[in-house]
């Protein structure tokens, strides 16, 4: 064997090496393939089934907030029409106020009367008193000259 056809030989391997490692590199690649197409698959089939879900809950989330919207327009009214009765409770509130301050002044205006009135009492029972002792001196004065 000359030295070309040695040198031939060595790049005859060489090349069937090579093509071995291509082709386990290729076996590896295409399971990896596999094994990402299955995944991509079952995402897919996972975003349809959340897709649908979300349709779902979207169509019912519409009907709530319908249903929300026809009970808040129903509160405002009712509220709408409560607001003149918290105006009258509110008044009615004052006025009781109003009458609990005229109250209190008329009690104090009576107090005083009631003092007043006191002190005129008790002048004119040491008034009373005072006459009686008079009229029985002037009797016993009588008395005493007339005997």
């Amino acid at each position: 064997m000359s030295g070309g056809e040695i040198a031939a030989l060595i790049a005859a391997i060489a090349f069937a090496v090579l093509v071995v490692f291509v082709i386990r590199l290729l076996a590896q690649v295409q399971k990896t393939v596999a094994s990402v197409s299955t995944t991509v698959e079952e995402a897919n089939k996972t975003i349809r089934v959340v897709t649908k879900d979300v349709d779902v809950l979207t169509s019912e989330v519409e009907g709530l907030l319908v249903k929300t919207n026809t009970l808040l327009n129903d509160v405002n009214g009712k509220v709408a029409t409560i607001d003149p009765l918290f105006t009258a409770v509110a008044d009615l509130g004052e006025s009781i106020s109003e009458l609990n301050r005229s109250g209190k002044n008329a009690v104090a205006k009576l107090g005083a009367v009631g003092k007043t009135t006191a002190q005129a009492t008790v002048a004119g029972k040491v008034g009373q008193t005072a006459l009686k002792f008079f009229n029985q001196q002037r009797k016993q004065n009588a008395n005493s000259k007339s005997e």
